[in-house]
C-alpha cells in the first residue's frame, strides 16, 4: 500500500515566474530578482524562498522593468551588469515612473570599486550589496528595506 505522503516532493511547487500572482500574499512580500547569470538567479530564488519570500525572475533590464510594473514586488533586487538594458538604466526608469518609483530597489554586483556604490544611489537605488554576498546579509538587506519579516519566518506576527 502506497503512503498518502509518497507525492509530498512534487506537492511542494517551486515559486517563480509561472506561479507568482497566485502565491504572493500579503504575508509573504514579493521580491523581484533580476539577474542575467542562471545559476546565481536559481541560487538567489531558492534561497529567498526558502527564506519565506515569494520570488519572481528577470534576466535583464527590460524584463525587471516590465515585470516590476506588473507584479508590484515589494523590493527588486538589481545585477548592474545585465545584457540589454543593464541595471543602471533599468533602475533609473523605475525610480522616473510614478507606478514604480515606491519600491526599493537594492544593486547586487561584483563590482565593489569605491565610485559603484555612489553611482548606484545616483541611478535611484535604496541599497548596495557585493557578491558574493552571504544569504543572511541579503535577507537582512531586504528586510530593513521592506520593514517587514515574511510571516513564515515568524509564525503568528503578521497583522491584517
Amino acid at each position: 500500500m502506497r503512503s498518502p505522503h509518497a507525492a509530498a516532493p512534487s506537492a511542494q511547487p517551486f515559486v517563480g515566474d509561472h506561479s507568482v500572482s497566485s502565491a504572493s500574499t500579503p504575508a509573504q512580500p514579493l521580491v523581484l530578482v533580476v539577474e542575467d547569470y542562471g545559476d546565481a538567479r536559481e541560487m538567489y530564488v531558492e534561497y529567498l524562498t526558502f527564506a519565506g519570500f515569494t520570488v519572481a525572475e528577470a534576466k535583464n533590464g527590460f524584463e525587471a522593468v516590465e515585470k516590476a510594473t506588473a507584479l508590484q514586488p515589494a523590493i527588486v533586487l538589481m545585477d548592474l551588469a545585465l545584457p540589454g538594458m543593464d541595471g543602471w538604466e533599468a533602475t533609473r526608469r523605475l525610480k522616473t515612473d510614478e507606478r514604480t518609483r515606491h519600491i526599493p530597489v537594492v544593486a547586487i554586483t561584483g563590482h565593489a570599486l569605491a565610485g559603484h556604490a555612489q553611482a548606484a544611489r545616483e541611478a535611484g537605488c535604496d541599497g548596495f550589496i557585493t557578491k558574493p554576498c552571504l544569504p543572511d546579509a541579503l535577507v537582512a538587506e531586504i528586510r530593513r528595506q521592506i520593514g517587514s519579516t515574511p510571516a513564515t519566518a515568524n509564525p503568528g506576527t503578521a497583522e491584517p
